[in-house]
């Protein structure tokens, strides 16, 4: 029978057969730390709010030009 590397060959343990996970654990290691999402500036959310306002601002005058 042929050797085949990616065949489960007993009890695992902390193996991982393909690789896949120390390749992913080098990858992540290469990219080098980065700044936690939640140290995002209020940039977006205060953009969010102005375009709401906005659109609500227009639908009010529409609406007031069609009552008129």
């Amino acid at each position: 029978m042929a050797h085949n590397p990616h065949a489960p060959q007993g009890p695992a343990g902390g193996h991982d057969p393909a690789g896949s996970t120390q390749m992913f654990r080098a990858f992540v290691d290469e990219e080098g730390p980065r700044p936690p999402a939640a140290t995002q500036s209020s940039g977006p959310r205060v953009g969010l709010i102005v375009g709401i306002v906005a659109v609500v601002a227009v639908i009010a005058a529409v609406v007031w030009f069609a009552l008129s």
